[in-house]
């Protein structure tokens, strides 16, 4: 018995029961009524607050909207001793951001291997474990706008129960903002923290839009779900704190110590120990220095005297930037356990470097916004991160697939039509509407034209490139097309990436079609390393040259292989005959080979991904024809297109609007 450990046993409370079974509280009742009477605002002012909500700390517009009196009451009840909970959010504009932004993060959060046993995640709702989507989608889709936010618990793997957290968590929440919340949820448990994503709808129960004080956003939201933590987990123990800060001391990262030497200092930015009068801080003197000496030694703090020390006015922004690279290390490491590769990110530069090699994985950098990433496995021997632009979508990359990966952004047309129209510094769009209204193309309406420059212009103006002099009045700088394209490479990582081949190489090895391994013998495997990928793909190589010498499409001589002229052409062709056939079999439709130059039309049925490449089955009533596929015909399935092959690319014609040759 003397053994015994005073902590081997802790007590913790129930879950409470569901919200449905609860009554409200005298405050939860009060804070409703008053969101009702003053139209979701709260009219309640801080003490001491001068004016329109511009007391000392106080955030424009942190007043405005449901929740702003709750956010008050919402955290005086935590103690230090409480869970701590980590809550991102982002209000997404629907009226400005892309049409498929909220059908995109639905998909994404319920992405495959989300669950906690490597299953799907699952949507679920206030009354439902299986929430439809779809229906969520059709009926916030005239909404001004939506919240996303991600609910971390510190303690969240001990929170058995998500979905019945999350409700009693969305529960008080409506109470807070005195209205009832249309809402899914998705559990995902395939990170280290285990964590929540709840996207609300931006109505209220009146069908309104809600508007949610930004103090309860900020801070409101957080204290609740504290709050609730605490009353499941119960409180922690001061072992269980100080382990936790033991632990930041070291960290590359923003910590809570951080945080706390960041109040703590002066006017001028020093820290003075000695002068620390909280007595619970006093209790953390020795992990304060000792994290004031981890920041020296990252050159992030000065000790100007004996206890008194300077942290530097960028140790924040540093830290921060250090914690996500932390994140992407340690995502690459779980990735390629196992197989020993140097590690780097892909930045995007003006050198013109390029990446080429496997995806070996792909996932979310930002959650929030759906930013992606690749994991490259590259012939250069080395693991390469790659952040995905906004606009590219992971699932184009499949998983053991050959791509290539170059920093770069093309010069938008809007911006070379701006500039071609630019006066004496001056756009006008009186002007341009004028033009376009001669050069008008069927379907394309003049006024929608203007518009689209004119949204540009927004953008641009915004990022402080161009200026607005009055309505319809722009003052434009002469080389607004490089600025406009450097402005893209910032905003959108400035990546593109180009998909070689959709088969791994193994399949490669012997596929008949033209793949990037007969490329690779073209041009005598130049790049390739010794190690890693760049290793596994001459092995390919030869695999694949000893199969062209079955075909007799090459040749052994020692340790050269000669291959057959037009070797890419035959193998394509082959390929292509093959599909055609399958095709011609289901379809009862006769197929029609495609010259050089030769112009073909019909309605565009399908595409086809064969090892040669992507295709589009163009079918016009008697036969059909395969012609390369490319982005511009994306959303064009079923309706009538023209084509025209020849230079290497294709040119696609839709109505009576041609693109550029591709």
């Amino acid at each position: 018995m003397s053994n015994r450990r005073d902590d081997d046993f802790r007590i913790r409370p129930n879950p409470p029961k569901a919200p449905k079974n609860r009554g409200q509280g005298f405050v939860s009742k009060v804070l409703k009524q008053v969101g009702k009477t003053s139209g979701g605002k709260s009219s309640v002012r801080r003490p001491g607050g001068a004016g329109k909500g511009t007391g000392t700390g106080q955030r424009p517009g942190s007043r405005l909207g449901r929740g702003h009196t709750a956010a008050r009451f919402a955290g005086a009840k935590l103690m230090p001793m409480s869970r701590r909970v980590t809550i991102k959010t982002l209000l997404v504009n629907q009226q400005r951001a892309s049409p498929q932004s909220l059908a995109k993060h639905l998909r994404y959060i319920e992405r495959d291997g989300a669950g906690r046993d490597g299953e799907p995640g699952r949507a679920y709702g206030p009354q439902t474990d299986e929430a439809d989507l779809d229906a969520f989608k059709e009926r916030s889709q005239d909404d001004r706008h939506h919240f996303r936010f991600i609910v971390s618990p510190e303690d969240g793997a001990e929170l058995d129960d998500l979905r019945m957290y999350t409700r009693h968590l969305v529960g008080r929440m409506e109470a807070d903002l005195g209205t009832r919340l249309e809402w899914v949820a998705v559990d995902h448990w395939n990170t280290d923290n285990p964590h929540t994503h709840l996207i609300v709808r931006g109505r209220d129960d009146t069908g309104k839009d809600l508007i949610i004080a930004g103090d309860y956003i900020a801070d409101g939201f957080r204290h609740r779900a504290a709050k609730l933590a605490t009353e499941w987990l119960g409180p922690r123990t001061e072992l269980e704190i100080q382990q936790s800060l033991q632990r930041e001391v070291e960290q590359e990262r923003w910590t809570s110590l951080d945080r706390t030497l960041k109040r703590e200092s002066g006017d001028d930015g020093r820290v003075q120990i000695e002068r620390i009068n909280d007595p619970r801080l006093q209790r953390q003197r020795l992990l304060l220095i000792g994290r004031l000496q981890r920041l020296q030694r990252l050159g992030l703090a000065d000790e100007m005297q004996p206890g008194t020390w300077a942290v530097h006015a960028d140790a924040e922004k540093t830290l921060r930037a250090l914690g996500e690279r932390g994140d992407i290390i340690r995502t690459m490491q779980r990735v390629m356990s196992g197989r020993p590769r140097e590690l780097a990110v892909f930045e995007p530069g003006d050198d013109g470097r390029t990446i080429v090699g496997r995806v070996a994985a792909k996932g979310l950098a930002d959650e929030l916004r759906d930013r992606a990433y690749l994991v490259i496995d590259g012939v250069d021997g080395k693991a390469h991160y790659v952040a995905l632009n906004a606009r590219d979508e992971p699932a184009n990359y499949p998983t053991g697939s050959v791509v290539e990966v170059r920093g770069s952004a093309e010069v938008r047309a809007a911006d070379r039509n701006i500039a071609a129209l630019t006066s004496d510094g001056l756009y006008r769009t009186d002007h341009h509407l004028a033009i376009a209204q001669r050069q008008t193309q069927a379907g394309r309406d003049p006024q929608e034209v203007v518009a689209a420059h004119v949204r540009r212009l927004e953008a641009l103006r915004r990022a402080g490139i161009v200026e607005r002099v009055a309505e319809g009045l722009w003052k434009v700088p002469g080389d607004l097309p490089e600025k406009g394209r450097r402005y893209d490479a910032q905003r959108l990582g400035g990546v593109a990436v180009e998909l070689k081949s959709h088969l791994p190489i193994e399949r490669q090895a012997r596929a008949i079609g033209a793949t990037w391994l007969d490329q690779q013998l073209i041009d005598g495997g130049k790049g390739l390393g010794d190690l890693g990928f760049g290793s596994e793909a001459e092995e390919a190589l030869q695999k694949r040259a000893d199969f062209l010498s079955e075909l007799g499409l090459a040749e052994r001589r020692g340790q050269r292989v000669i291959l057959a002229r037009n070797l890419l052409a035959t193998l394509r062709n082959r390929e292509l005959a093959q599909a055609a056939k399958s095709i011609a079999a289901d379809t009862g439709l006769e197929h029609r080979p495609m010259a050089d130059g030769q112009r073909v039309v019909g309605i565009y049925r399908r595409s086809v991904m064969l090892a040669s490449g992507r295709y589009a089955m163009l079918d016009d009533g008697k036969g059909f024809s395969l012609v390369p596929w490319k982005p511009v015909i994306e959303q064009r399935l079923g309706q009538q297109l023209a084509a025209t092959v020849g230079g290497g690319g294709v040119s696609w014609m839709i109505g009576r609007q041609q693109t550029p040759s591709i």
